[in-house]
């Protein structure tokens, strides 16, 4: 899809499968070999810690190769926490085999919804098993070895996505709500636009230094990333607006009126995201929808 002036993508990311690469004091990352149109180039799979013990951050797919490198990344650390942002398939799956091994809780938002696909053919499907140890609210603390970490609720690409903010550094691993190689997919009914543009709001007002996404690279420089997403998203609800007012009616209609040129491939992403902003302006009062 079209990006707008201000919103620039970072599609240089060539990190490689299953090796820990460490990216701040107390942050490592381990890349899973899933790569894919949702995925980008896999799930970053991050460590948070010291020599003694960490959490893990999105363990990611259960692929077993991919739970090897983690344990290898580990060692003889103690696993302390294994916390997870949102249930889609490509986040939790993996948490299960890392209890197993480790003992560790694993802690989230929420349950996975229950069978909600309409959104499966663009995004990645829930984790349909998965269920936390404790669920974790908007403003809990969770401490370990040498870090703490504070929950921050980020509503909207789905409905119980939660980041993490890493007090000593200064840094928020932010999930699947903010990707720096591609805007985030808004696909109800679990996701909401409407929670999602707020959710882009309380991270702007934070002021973290870094921002850790699960798919792509580092964002170093995250209010004028922030703001320019949330430009973005209003201009595209401006565009739904005036689409619909012109007559288009239904989000593919809409769609196809806002991306005329787009892949076969991108239709469907393309309708969602509409439908997402049709719901939200009908939220508003400013559209009607039976």
């Amino acid at each position: 899809m079209a990006e707008s002036s201000r919103l620039v993508f970072n599609r240089d990311f060539d990190a490689a499968h299953g090796v820990a690469e460490r990216l701040s004091p107390l942050v490592a990352r381990v890349l899973a070999p899933n790569p894919g149109p949702f995925t980008f180039r896999g799930t970053g799979v991050y460590l948070v810690g010291g020599k003694a013990g960490v959490a893990v951050i999105d363990p990611g797919p259960d692929l077993p190769r991919h739970i090897e490198a983690l344990k290898r990344a580990i060692g003889a650390r103690k696993l302390s926490h294994i916390l997870v942002t949102h249930s889609h398939r490509d986040h939790s799956p993996a948490a299960r085999a890392l209890k197993a091994w480790s003992g560790a809780p694993v802690m989230a938002m929420a349950a996975a919804p229950p069978v909600l696909e309409e959104g499966a053919a663009v995004d990645e499907a829930h984790d349909h098993g998965f269920v936390p140890d404790e669920m974790v609210t908007d403003g809990q603390v969770i401490a370990g070895e040498g870090f703490t970490l504070t929950c921050v609720a980020t509503p909207g690409h789905t409905g119980g996505h939660m980041a993490y903010a890493l007090a000593e550094e200064g840094a928020l691993f932010c999930g699947d709500h903010v990707m720096g190689w591609s805007t985030s997919v808004i696909a109800p009914p679990d996701g909401s636009m409407g929670a999602y543009m707020a959710s882009l709001e309380k991270l702007i007002a934070r002021g973290d230094r870094v921002l850790y996404p699960t798919h792509g690279a580092p964002i170093a420089e995250p209010r004028g990333y922030l703001e320019a997403l949330l430009a973005h998203r209003r201009m595209r609800e401006a565009e739904v607006l005036a689409a619909w007012r012109g007559g288009a009616r239904g989000a593919a209609a809409i769609a196809a009126r806002l991306y005329p040129d787009i892949a076969p491939a991108l239709r469907a992403a393309a309708g969602v995201q509409v439908q997402a902003h049709l719901d939200h302006l009908a939220q508003q009062g400013l559209v009607a929808l039976r």
